[in-house]
C-alpha cells in the first residue's frame, strides 16, 4: 500500500529555513541538495511510513526520524495519508517546538 506524502505549512517554512542558513554560511548549491533530500528521504515514507519512533508522548500519533544525523523529521499517519508536520535542523529542540504547538 502507497500513502500520500503531504507537507504542513510549518515543515514547508522550516525546509526555506534550512535552506537559508546553509546557504548563508556559503553554501548556496549544498544548501539546494541538501534540502532536495529531505524531501526525497520524506517522499520516502510513502511506502513504509512506520519506520519512525513513534512519540505519542508528545502528540497522539506522532513519529519522528532521522536524515543524515543532523535533521529530525515529525510526521503523522493518518488514513493512508503522511503528514510532515515538522522538520528540525541542527539540534533544534523539537520535543519543544511540537508540544508548544500543542498548546496552542
Amino acid at each position: 500500500m502507497n500513502w500520500r506524502v503531504q507537507f504542513a505549512p510549518e515543515a514547508l517554512d522550516q525546509l526555506q529555513s534550512i535552506e537559508k542558513r546553509i546557504a548563508n554560511a556559503g553554501a548556496p548549491m549544498t544548501a539546494e541538495r541538501y534540502v532536495n533530500s529531505i524531501v526525497d528521504f520524506c517522499m520516502k515514507l510513502q511506502t513504509f511510513p512506520a519506520r519512525g519512533v513513534a512519540r505519542d508522548d508528545l502528540l497522539p500519533g506522532l513519529r519522528v526520524t532521522h536524515f543524515r544525523k543532523r535533521t529530525i523529521i515529525a510526521y503523522t499517519m493518518e488514513k493512508e495519508v503522511v503528514s510532515i508536520v515538522g522538520i528540525f535542523y541542527g539540534g533544534q529542540d523539537y520535543e519543544a517546538a511540537l508540544t508548544l504547538d500543542e498548546d496552542q
